[in-house]
């Protein structure tokens, strides 16, 4: 029950953030979506170590590992579009299908720079503590 309070709660702190962002955005009156600018403060503040990492952990691991349920409402969505999808249907099959590409390789390519520069952050952690 503890866990389960403590990662609603957090869940709750990074809706805040989205909120942030999405009031961001309206004052600045820019064309980044609110969401992504609520992202970049969190990636800011815990950078710089304002907040910690453990306040967010345990939310952003339920968010990430329930994802899929954040698509099924676009993806239902689409039924509703049947006649531009008659029309352009190899178009936008193709859409999918390369932007899909694109995010999954850049996903790849920046958990493998991540991983890479902790191994070596904590080699040379090791190397160094003797």
């Amino acid at each position: 029950m503890k866990t389960f309070v403590k990662g609603t709660v957090q869940v709750v702190f990074l809706i805040v953030f989205s909120l942030a962002g999405n009031f961001l955005a309206k004052i600045l009156h820019v064309d980044i979506p609110g969401s992504i600018l609520g992202l970049a403060l969190l990636f800011l503040l815990l950078h710089f170590k304002l907040i910690r990492v453990e306040w967010v952990e345990l939310g952003a691991s339920w968010l990430l590992a329930e994802m899929l349920l954040f698509f099924i409402p676009p993806a239902v969505g689409i039924i509703q579009y049947t006649d531009l999808i008659a029309r352009m249907g190899l178009g936008v099959v193709f859409v999918i299908i390369f932007s899909t590409l694109i995010v999954m390789i850049c996903t790849g390519w920046f958990a493998e720079l991540l991983y890479h520069r902790r191994k070596e952050k904590r080699h040379g952690r090791t190397l160094g503590n003797h």
